[in-house]
């Protein structure tokens, strides 16, 4: 049985993947997304720093265990990412954000999924 606390966090990861996949339907296409400026885009890109924000809170959690479910060049390439949108939230290069949205969200899911199945 895996801690409370760490499931959840794998949970939160799952509810922004889900968020981001909401809002690109919402527009159509992820280009369409990430043009509106004023919100979608906003949005999405907090939502991959919470996603990097969970990782780096399991990752200080000793959560080694779930952690080895994800590919490590996702947990560091999403703290990337955090970084850059954290420091230089104009000069984030969005077909960095729709590669990672089109290629490694769905790993992200995926990985997340089979780690919550393995504490349940």
């Amino acid at each position: 049985m895996c801690d409370p606390k760490a499931l959840h966090r794998i949970e939160t990861i799952l509810k922004k993947i889900g968020f981001i996949d909401t809002i690109i339907q919402k527009h159509g296409s992820i280009e369409n997304a990430l043009a509106d400026e004023a919100e979608s885009r906003a949005a999405i890109l907090m939502h991959l720093a919470s996603i990097a924000e969970q990782f780096d809170k399991l990752l200080h959690s000793g959560e080694v265990e779930l952690l080895a479910y994800f590919e490590k060049e996702d947990i560091k390439g999403s703290y990337d990412l955090r970084n850059f949108i954290a420091h230089d939230y104009e000069g984030v290069d969005l077909y960095i954000v729709e590669d990672v949205i089109t290629s490694r969200l769905p790993i992200i899911e995926k990985s997340a999924k089979k780690a919550l199945e393995a504490c349940r």
